[in-house]
């Protein structure tokens, strides 16, 4: 058994909603264990500046390098869109991100090459899912739209109620106009509204989640480097945040799907530690649960 396989996959968002892409991973790769970092102190990355972005991502890859990952997944649409390419030359790891893998399953699943792309701000306004899915196909048709209030919808839980619809509504009415058969959910908290998005862009819309489609690519790109993990132990989670945020635990289990048995914080920018060791905001032990 190759030692290397066995190391844990690392994943990093800026708050919970990176999370939608643990649960995926954990469904497709239960062998696996995950490192989750999420830099709750500094979120929203959607609404800072490409450099900020770019600054903290490379800061949050430091510290997962720094867990011994075997793997790293950039479960932030803001950060695939921006700071993808910085990150992966300053990485001596795979680095994969959420925006790629979309766009290549939008461009595969449209029959009428209209494709829609909703995101935070930041990601709407790089441009980033309009290129990608440009190289893939410069025939494509493309409309896209921030909503930047669904993040906040889903850490409510106000997924599928009177408000939910009459936001989705003001935001996807132009969308649902432009004769789009397929829809790019270019943001990790925009699964949890599936249900609602689909009720005002209606049943001939195709929605592709991100999430589903880096899970697939992960495990290709381990499984072709031969880091699939032959343990019969894994299935861990480790869950750290730069700070822990009022109501962490009841939002992240909404997003992963099941329970989140301890968080640890760790200190300083991107996680690193600065003040000794880090501290376990829920428990004693290492922050984890079982399969």
């Amino acid at each position: 058994m190759d030692g290397n396989s066995d190391r844990p996959i690392g994943v990093f968002d800026s708050g919970v909603g990176g999370l939608t892409v643990v649960r995926e991973l954990m469904a497709l790769l239960p062998g696996e264990d995950i490192v989750y970092f999420g830099d709750t102190a500094r979120v929203p990355y959607g609404t800072k500046s490409a450099e900020t972005v770019v600054k903290f991502a490379r800061e949050d890859l430091d510290f997962l390098r720094s867990r011994d990952v075997k793997l790293i997944v950039v479960a932030c649409n803001t950060a695939s869109s921006i700071a993808l390419p910085h990150l992966a030359d300053d990485s001596d790891i795979p680095v994969i991100g959420v925006l790629l893998p979309g766009a290549r399953s939008a461009a595969a699943t449209t029959h009428n090459n209209r494709i829609a792309v909703i995101g935070t701000t930041a990601t709407i306004n790089s441009g980033a899912y309009e290129n990608a899915l440009h190289d893939i196909y410069d025939g494509l048709e493309i409309m896209s739209h921030p909503c930047p209030l669904f993040v906040s919808l889903a850490e409510e839980g106000w997924v599928d109620d009177d408000v939910a619809f009459m936001i989705a509504r003001r935001y996807l009415e132009p969308l649902a106009g432009f004769g789009a058969d397929t829809l790019v959910l270019g943001c990790t908290h925009y699964p949890l509204l599936k249900s609602v998005i689909s009720r005002v862009m209606g049943d001939g819309v195709v929605l592709v989640d991100s999430a589903t489609e880096t899970a697939a690519e992960v495990r290709e790109t381990l499984a072709s480097s031969g880091l699939l993990s032959e343990s019969d132990s894994g299935g861990n989670i480790y869950v750290y945040l730069s700070d822990i945020p009022y109501r962490f635990r009841e939002v992240g289990e909404r997003f992963l799907g099941r329970p989140i048995e301890n968080v640890e914080q760790v200190k300083g920018p991107g996680g690193k530690e600065s003040e000794g060791e880090c501290r376990d905001m829920t428990a004693g032990r290492a922050a984890s649960s079982g399969r």
